[in-house]
């Protein structure tokens, strides 16, 4: 059965966004590009023709183009568009069923982790704080700009790592922590198997790096020696926010970040502070070829 695309409302006076999408890749069914940070996926609120939606549909003259998931306005990367209707549900259940695979990149904070408030905290390769799972349950709210974390059900995993950005401050204290003056038996059983299980409270104390000793011969300075770093985001599920909140609730807020830990008021063509958070690169089988699909953004970061 054909079906025709939905026909959007018109924007009185909405504003340029100066900022293009580059096409990596497209065939008779999709339309794969690089979407640039502040250029919003589809329509929504002041925003219409400076979507990459109808930029596509208008470039094209394909007005049946839907995208098959989406990326938030403020994250930059790679966006997968349909362009055949009949090959619609096959490419979008390929992300509803979690049938791809996603990398972001993201800079934050070069510092300790902060213990969350809620979910669990697994390090991947102990003693190393980095890689490490880290599990919670998200919610978000209809009509709440923050998504949020709270008890129950976890819907929510993502894996993070160092990123590579020059031997940043991370690689440091990582490559350091044999020198903390504790051995494997003096820690307790949770610490020696990796995994942090937070409770309903907020704990001040720091995770794992940021205990006594634990900082190369005790030198803190390296913090303001080396504020930023890379870090790399493997999201296992999808929830709304969830790579941000993630971060942010390690105590490392992704850099430029308006809505973690607080929301800031920008100006709708304030274009200075980029989010810092890039969809690097998507993996997927097509579901109509075989083959497998790789593709890779070129957005910059500001590490």
């Amino acid at each position: 059965m054909h079906t025709t695309a939905k026909p959007h409302r018109w924007v009185i006076d909405e504003p340029d966004i100066p900022f293009e999408f580059t096409v990596l890749y497209e065939d008779e069914r999709i339309i794969v590009i690089d979407k640039p940070h502040f250029l919003p996926t589809t329509p929504r609120g002041m925003w219409y023709r400076s979507t990459a939606l109808i930029r596509l549909r208008e470039r094209y003259d394909e007005p049946q183009i839907t995208p098959a998931h989406r990326l938030d306005r403020d994250t930059a990367g790679v966006v997968v568009f349909v362009r055949d209707p009949l090959a619609r549900g096959r490419y979008q259940m390929l992300f509803q069923e979690h049938r791809t695979t996603k990398t972001y990149e993201c800079v934050a904070p070069a510092r300790p982790i902060t213990r969350p408030r809620f979910g669990t905290i697994e390090r991947l390769d102990a003693p190393r704080v980095f890689p490490l799972r880290r599990r919670s349950r998200i919610v978000k709210d209809r009509g709440i700009l923050q998504a949020y974390e709270e008890p129950g059900l976890v819907n929510a995993e993502t894996v993070i790592e160092l990123g590579v950005d020059g031997g940043c401050l991370g690689d440091r204290f990582e490559d350091n922590r044999s020198g903390n003056g504790r051995s494997a038996n003096s820690r307790s059983a949770d610490d020696r198997s990796g995994v942090c299980h937070t409770g309903g409270r907020l704990e001040h104390d720091r995770f794992a790096v940021d205990r006594a000793n634990d900082w190369p011969m005790g030198d803190r300075s390296l913090v303001t020696a080396c504020p930023m770093r890379a870090y790399t985001l493997r999201p296992r599920t999808g929830k709304t926010h969830q790579l941000r909140v993630h971060m942010n609730s390690l105590g490392l807020p992704i850099k430029g970040d308006p809505m973690y830990p607080t929301i800031i008021d920008r100006a709708y063509d304030d274009f200075l502070n980029p989010l810092q958070l890039v969809a690097r690169t998507l993996e997927f089988t097509d579901p109509y070829t075989g083959e497998n699909r790789r593709f890779v953004s070129q957005a910059p970061l500001d590490v």
